[in-house]
């Protein structure tokens, strides 16, 4: 996609701008973890005509996946999900740049990982869902600079109107946030962007006999995580297409 391309672009350019699409194709956002959240981000990148894409994850599409996430079908069950995501994209946007590393994103590889892209991306989606590894991640980037958005929990969620982007240290209602501000403030990290919910979640009891490691009692509603994913997006390309002149006022 390209500004005064074959239509593809033409309604971005009428809310946008010509200057802000061509700030997108000229743009490279990297997303971590194509799960609910990240892959619904990836798809509303492509179509939001990002120029360049690095997305990470080590997984398969598993039957599991198929109420929430974009590459998620019958069709593609076993198949690697970077993989499903560069066909996607490329069905999408064949102009696009697209880098997939089929690899873990663990806290000990954060800072190789982002250090070797960081001159290389403009914005980094965490779209992880381990504790440890989005505090490194966040570390990582309040250090270095780098912009970044994160997600937050979507499980036991079912109010999509409570939906937030905010520094992380003004959260409420969000278990997975409480965690990263205690957690956060014991490591220093100044200011993290973060998509959450401030609904209070849905209760529910751990089935009898599970195993704690099971979470038997995290639900996920199917259109929770494609709506954080697509909210993220949301909040990327108008940073870097210029017309949001409040996003990352956080930072």
């Amino acid at each position: 996609m390209v500004a005064g391309g074959d239509g593809a672009t033409s309604k971005l350019e009428l809310i946008m701008g010509r200057a802000g699409v061509e700030r997108l194709a000229a743009s490279t956002v990297m997303v971590l973890g194509l799960g609910g959240v990240g892959s619904n981000c990836v798809e509303a990148l492509a179509r939001g005509g990002v120029g360049g894409l690095v997305v990470v994850d080590h997984d398969v599409v598993q039957a599991s996946n198929i109420n929430r996430q974009a590459i998620a079908f019958h069709s593609t069950l076993g198949r690697k999900k970077t993989d499903v995501v560069r066909a996607m994209v490329a069905d999408i946007n064949p102009s696009a740049c697209v880098e997939s590393l089929d690899t873990f994103v663990l806290a000990e590889n954060v800072p190789e990982l982002l250090g070797t892209y960081r001159n290389r991306v403009d914005y980094v989606v965490d779209a992880i869902d381990t504790v440890s590894t989005k505090l490194a991640i966040a570390q990582y980037a309040d250090a270095q600079g780098i912009r970044l958005i994160s997600s937050m929990g979507a499980a036991n969620k079912l109010r999509p109107e409570c939906f937030r982007a905010a520094d992380v240290y003004d959260t409420v209602n969000c278990p997975l946030c409480r965690i990263m501000r205690k957690e956060g403030r014991k490591r220093g990290i100044r200011h993290l962007r973060v998509l959450y919910s401030c609904e209070e979640p849905v209760r529910v009891p751990v089935r009898e006999g599970a195993a704690r490691r099971e979470r038997s009692n995290l639900g996920t509603a199917s259109y929770v995580p494609p709506i954080m994913g697509q909210m993220i997006a949301g909040e990327v390309l108008r940073e870097l297409a210029g017309v949001d002149a409040d996003a990352g006022s956080a930072r």
